[in-house]
């Protein structure tokens, strides 16, 4: 039974757990507006699930990501975005596009409950490892909240490169070349930790960019073996 103490404001919104009308408009008209300044290329679709629980891991070089990474996808998106955005007007639409709050500073327990809502209920969850924006310049050292999410839920991580988006907007009329790439599917395993599990992702997903993106993961260590 929860106590006054438990109730979190949040739990007054609906947050959606399923593709909405409305969300479908939202993404086919986004998807159209972004055809103006990208053009935009997707490898490695094959290596999607199209039902089942999912986490997506994608590196963050802008807040744009999240909009490539469904426009990639076949199925619907869920992912977490800043608290303060939804104390604006912008909050009905970020639900029906399948965002939900966190607070950033520090564990989340509301949000971390909700993305294991989003798991169990047989969809993709959208997470960026790093935490943060890297802007092209490079990975930064990643959280371990996405491993453990994995291992909690004992789900597969798909790691999605993300090149170009850094670039948004600096060649317009130009539109820029914007490639995402959908790799293999990383399993947790038993001997797995939420940091070896981060570093085999990371790892991963170093490999699939460009050198000059790999930032603190270009040099993997002496023996390491992502596969494992």
């Amino acid at each position: 039974m929860n106590t006054q103490k438990d109730f979190d404001p949040r739990d007054r919104k609906k947050y959606y757990l399923e593709e909405t009308n409305l969300r479908c408009s939202l993404i086919w008209t986004l998807r159209n507006i972004f055809r103006a300044f990208i053009v935009m290329k997707v490898e490695g679709l094959e290596n999607f699930p199209l039902d089942g629980a999912v986490i997506v891991a994608a590196n963050h070089n802008t807040n744009f990501d999240i909009f490539l990474m469904q426009f990639a996808l076949p199925r619907p998106i869920f992912f977490m975005s800043k608290a303060e955005l939804f104390n604006t007007p912008l909050d009905p639409l970020l639900r029906n596009l399948g965002a939900f709050p966190v607070h950033r500073g520090g564990k989340d327990e509301w949000a971390v409950r909700y993305a294991h809502k989003v798991l169990a209920h047989g969809q993709t969850l959208g997470m960026f490892p790093e935490g943060t924006r890297s802007k092209g310049r490079g990975l930064h050292v990643a959280k371990t909240g996405t491993a453990r999410m994995a291992i909690e839920m004992n789900c597969p991580i798909i790691p999605m490169t993300v090149t170009g988006s850094d670039q948004f907007f600096k060649k317009f009329p130009r539109r820029s070349n914007v490639t995402v790439k959908l790799l293999p599917s990383i399993l947790p395993n038993p001997r797995d930790t939420p940091l070896s599990l981060t570093d085999r992702l990371m790892f991963t997903l170093a490999a699939g960019l460009p050198e000059s993106m790999r930032g603190v993961y270009a040099e993997v260590p002496k023996g390491f073996d992502a596969a494992v």
